[in-house]
C-alpha cells in the first residue's frame, strides 16, 4: 500500500510511464506515432487552408468540417507531442498543474467534437429532409452561434474535473502508468475517495456522449425514413453518399473514445500496454482518418484540393498554331 501524501497536498509533478512494458521499444513505436501525427497536422491543415481560400466552400456543411478539422489537430496536438518527448528523450515528467492543464483540454476537446458530429447529423437531416428550408435553418451565422455554444458546454462540463482535484492529496508514488493525463488515470492517483470525482465524470460523459449519440441516432432514423420514399434511384443513391462521409467520421470518433471510457471504469483485465496503446490510438487515427474520408468521399472538397496540387492539368488553348497555358 503506498502512503498518501496528505500532509503536502499535491505533488509537485507526475511522471507519465509511457507504454507500461515496452519502454525498451519506445524509439521503435514513436516511428508510427510520428508518422500519423505528421499525415494528421498535414491533412487538417489542408483542409483549413482549402476551406478559408475558397469561397465557395463557405456553406454550412463546410464550416462544420472546418470546425472538426480544428478539433482534430487540438485533440492530437494536446498529447502527442508530449508522448514523443517521452519517447525520443525520455521527458516523462509533466508538472501538476501541467497535467491538470492537459486534461482540461483532452476532456473538452473530445465534448465539443461531440457537438460538431451532432450538428453535422442535424445539418445531413435537413439536407436531405427539410432542403427547401436549408438556407434558412442553417446560415452561416448560425453555426458560428453553434460552435460557440458547444464551446461554452464544454468547458462548463469539464473545468469542475481539474478543479475537484485540485487540493486532492495524493499518493506518495506519483506515477501514471500511460502516455497521457486523462481524467480517470489522476483520480487513481489519488489517496481519498474520489466518489465524487467519478460520479461526476459518469455523469459528464452519459450527459455529453449519451445525449448526443441520441440526437445523431435520431437523425438518421429520421434520414433512412426519408430515403426510403424517395423514388429516384439517382436521389436515393446521392443522399445515401451524402450520409455515408459523416457515418464513417462518426464510428471511428466514437468507437475508440468509448473504448477508453469503458476500460478506464470497467477494463480491469486489460493489459496496461494495450489499454494505453488502444487510448492513443483515439488520438492519432480519428484525426488522420477524417481528411482523407472527406477528401475521398465529397466531390466538391476533393475538386477544390487538387487545385493546389501540382497533378493539376493546366487548360490548353490552341491560337493560330500556338499553345498557351
Amino acid at each position: 500500500m503506498t502512503t498518501c501524501n496528505a500532509t503536502q497536498g499535491h505533488p509537485s509533478f507526475f511522471i507519465l510511464q509511457g507504454i507500461p512494458g515496452m519502454e525498451d521499444k519506445h524509439r521503435w513505436m514513436s516511428i508510427p506515432f510520428f508518422s500519423m501525427y505528421f499525415v494528421t497536422v498535414l491533412g487538417n491543415c489542408m483542409i483549413l487552408f482549402t476551406i478559408c481560400t475558397e469561397r465557395s466552400l463557405h456553406k454550412p456543411m463546410f464550416l462544420l468540417l472546418c470546425m472538426l478539422a480544428l478539433t482534430d489537430l487540438g485533440m492530437s496536438t494536446t498529447t502527442i507531442p508530449k508522448v514523443l518527448c517521452i519517447f525520443w528523450f525520455g521527458q516523462s515528467e509533466i508538472s501538476y498543474q501541467g497535467c491538470l492543464v492537459q486534461l482540461f483540454f483532452i476532456h473538452s476537446i473530445s465534448a465539443m467534437q461531440s457537438a460538431i458530429l451532432m450538428t453535422m447529423a442535424f445539418d445531413r437531416y435537413v439536407a436531405i429532409c427539410e432542403p427547401l428550408h436549408y438556407a434558412t435553418i442553417l446560415s452561416n451565422s448560425r453555426i458560428g452561434l453553434i460552435g460557440l455554444v458547444s464551446l461554452a458546454r464544454a468547458i462548463l462540463f469539464i473545468l469542475p474535473m481539474p478543479i475537484l482535484l485540485q487540493h486532492m492529496p495524493y499518493h506518495a508514488k506519483h506515477i501514471i502508468p500511460t502516455t497521457y493525463c486523462e481524467h480517470m488515470a489522476v483520480v487513481k492517483m489519488v489517496c481519498v475517495d474520489t466518489t465524487v470525482n467519478r460520479i461526476y465524470g459518469l455523469v459528464v460523459a452519459l450527459l455529453v456522449v449519451g445525449l448526443d449519440l441520441s440526437a445523431i441516432a435520431s437523425s438518421y432514423v429520421l434520414i433512412i425514413r426519408a430515403i426510403m420514399r424517395l423514388s429516384s434511384k439517382e436521389a436515393h443513391h446521392k443522399a445515401v453518399n451524402t450520409c455515408t462521409t459523416h457515418i464513417c467520421v462518426m464510428l471511428i470518433s466514437y468507437t475508440p473514445s468509448l473504448f477508453s471510457f469503458l476500460t478506464h471504469r470497467f477494463g480491469r483485465g486489460i493489459p496496461a500496454h494495450v489499454h494505453t496503446i488502444l487510448g492513443n490510438l483515439y488520438f492519432l487515427v480519428p484525426p488522420m482518418l477524417n481528411p482523407i474520408i472527406y477528401g475521398v468521399k465529397t466531390k466538391e472538397f476533393r475538386d477544390k484540393v487538387t487545385k493546389y496540387g501540382c497533378w493539376r492539368k493546366e487548360p490548353i488553348t490552341i491560337i493560330r498554331g500556338q499553345k498557351l497555358v
